[in-house]
């Protein structure tokens, strides 16, 4: 490694990502019912799949009959074109946030992990701490320490899955033991993120707790970042097979709405179309804020990160019809619910805990049972074990920041539902064997 900067050797040495190597073996052995009957079937990659096929089609209908205008060609604002920042804060406005959205105050950006790495770098300085309530999305600490060195602080607030039953535990109280902590060791507690609905676990916080951490934050004058970019994949706790998990469930409120009451410059909201419309790979990230001096900075800063013209364009057209958004956007919550109900009716029958979700594209399901060694490497081990025996690739709890080993997240729009039954079934058969095995 010689040849590289000391930055380059440790980036050479560093996967994005745990089970990126094991999803690269699944991929290349993919399950298929004719073909490939005993293939293997990856639930570990956070992408919607579902309704892809409808969006497919509006897309290509939008190309055939949309001419393409002149400023795709050209440079536009470094915050995002203003078309289709328009589009954007129409579409956030009357789905997301439901109070207006300025598109002066959105920037755009290459995807979620543009926004939060530029977001980390505006707000924080080398060595601050960004406090993240454990567990949550585990490629956090890469995205806000590659380029801003900002370092992660796993916030345990729970022990066990059932804790989080009516859903996050995150309160005031938890933030002021933070605070305490991370300034005794001589650093600055600059940002709390949070996302909502969570990943993994698909929990939400009822508004009253999210204004009081808002609140909070202004007060000790820490950044909270909101990420929703699973704002609209929310799922329905009526449905026959999920409604005996919730007791009074709590709405969704979008973060907006309270930034929209305080207009405070410590609040911030994130979003991309990744997930609740299944097109990561379009790469289209959004920040919403009032802080005009981070507005600038960003559009100083974001050149690197900006978004093709063409994809604004294109994704702006689609945004603006609002009779499809609108259906798409039911019709992808009804496909979620559905596909969740697998996932649970296999946990369920065997009596493995998980925790209720309300949305995003998670089950966060607990299997410290079958452990043989309660360590992170007996929990490396179980994880191995379950996809060299079944194919069925899950992602494992080392990298969430929680203290308790076993959990596992599961992704149940990332394969079609026929495929998504054949997963559960075989993860029930391994269970089965395994608990058959260690009883014998």
């Amino acid at each position: 490694m010689s040849s590289l900067s000391g930055r380059g050797a440790r980036a050479a040495d560093s996967p994005l990502r745990i089970d990126h190597d094991a999803f690269r073996q699944a991929a290349a052995n993919r399950y298929h019912p004719e073909h490939n009957p005993d293939g293997a079937l990856p639930l570990n990659i956070a992408e919607n799949r579902l309704g892809w096929p409808d969006l497919k089609a509006k897309i290509q209908e939008v190309s055939r009959a949309s001419e393409i205008p002149n400023w795709v060609a050209k440079y536009a604002s470094h915050r995002g074109a203003l078309p289709f920042r328009a589009a954007a804060a129409a579409f956030l406005s009357e789905h997301l946030t439901h109070r207006p959205v300025d598109p002066d105050h959105l920037g755009v950006s290459a995807g979620a992990t543009g926004v939060i790495e530029m977001t980390a770098f505006l707000l924080a300085d080398a060595g601050d701490v960004a406090v993240i309530p454990a567990p949550c999305y585990p490629v956090y600490r890469k995205d806000i320490g590659n380029m801003a060195s900002v370092e992660r602080y796993d916030l345990v607030t729970h022990q066990e899955l059932s804790e989080l039953s009516d859903g996050p535990v995150l309160d005031v109280r938890h933030l002021d033991e933070a605070l305490d902590d991370i300034q005794s060791g001589g650093r600055r507690f600059r940002m709390l993120i949070l996302t909502a609905p969570d990943n993994p676990t698909g929990g939400i916080y009822p508004a009253e707790r999210l204004e009081r951490i808002g609140d909070w934050c202004i007060e000790h004058e820490v950044h909270l970042v909101v990420n929703e970019i699973y704002g609209l994949s929310l799922l329905d706790t009526t449905h026959p097979a999920l409604r005996q998990d919730y007791r009074d469930p709590e709405p969704f409120t979008s973060f907006g709405r309270i930034m929209d009451d305080r207009k405070s410059h410590w609040l911030h909201l994130l979003y991309a179309l990744s997930k609740d419309l299944g097109i990561s790979g379009f790469r289209t990230g959004l920040v919403y804020t009032h802080n005009e001096a981070f507005m600038r900075a960003y559009e100083n800063l974001n050149l690197t990160h900006t978004v093709s013209n063409h994809t604004q364009w294109l994704l702006g057209q689609v945004l603006a019809d609002r009779d499809f958004v609108t259906s798409y956007v039911e019709r992808n919550q009804s496909r979620l619910t559905e596909a969740y109900a697998v996932v649970v009716e296999a946990m369920r029958r065997l009596a493995m805990p998980y925790v209720p979700s309300r949305g995003s594209l998670f089950c966060w399901v607990d299997l410290s049972e079958l452990l043989e060694e309660d360590s992170t490497e007996g929990e490396l081990a179980l994880w191995r074990a379950i996809f060299e025996e079944t194919g069925v690739l899950l992602t494992p709890g080392v990298g969430f920041g929680h203290s308790k080993h076993g959990l596992f997240r599961v992704v149940y729009p990332c394969v079609r539902i026929d495929e998504l039954r054949v997963a559960m079934t075989r993860l029930e058969r391994y269970v089965r064997e395994r608990r058959a095995r260690v009883g014998g």
